[in-house]
């Protein structure tokens, strides 16, 4: 087959190269080249940006979306005042806890696991609050309770800051008396 079609050149080469394109052959090719790539630059940019616009529609509803029903609705996500108390809470509640943190010592160790226990629970209650208040659609009800749950946590971290004053001041009282 190999020889077939070198027997076939060899006979029909020179014939291939006898004739000549017509006048402005170039010219017209390269314009027909032109219209194409301009057409093709339009019709190819309006389908990928339709793709492109419909991803970052998907990606859009995806991340905005709450993809975790673990995940509840904090105070926060309820309104901006709700979002200045629960903001007002944590900072108090991190302050106390900073504080008990500096008398803390061997002594009154177990004071302080005990009331961080306590404060565990709490926080477990809390995020089953979470939970609940987005499924009761901001329940006014369990925002209070939200809000009863911050309180009692306060309250835990000052009764504990006045053990721990208390042990202290007994402590310094038993040293006097020796």
């Amino acid at each position: 087959m190999k020889d077939d079609l070198e027997k076939l050149y060899s006979d029909k080469h020179r014939d291939f190269d006898l004739k000549e394109p017509d006048a402005g052959h170039f010219e017209r090719f390269q314009a027909r080249l032109k219209a194409r790539d301009q057409k093709k630059s339009k019709v190819i940019y309006w389908p990928w940006l339709s793709v492109a616009a419909a991803l970052l529609i998907i990606f859009g509803i995806w991340y905005g979306k709450d993809l975790n029903p673990n995940k509840g609705l904090e105070l926060a996500d309820v309104s901006p005042k709700m979002e200045e108390t629960q903001s007002f809470f944590m900072q108090t509640i991190q302050k106390e806890i900073k504080a008990i943190e500096k008398n803390k010592n061997p002594e009154n160790q177990k004071v302080i696991d005990d009331a961080f226990a306590q404060l565990d629970i709490l926080e477990k209650d809390y995020k089953q609050l979470t939970l609940e208040l987005k499924v009761s659609n901001e329940d006014k009800r369990v925002i209070f309770a939200m809000i009863t749950n911050f309180q009692k946590r306060i309250e835990i971290l000052q009764n504990l800051m006045e053990k721990l004053e208390e042990i202290e001041r007994l402590k310094e009282q038993k040293e006097q008396l020796i």
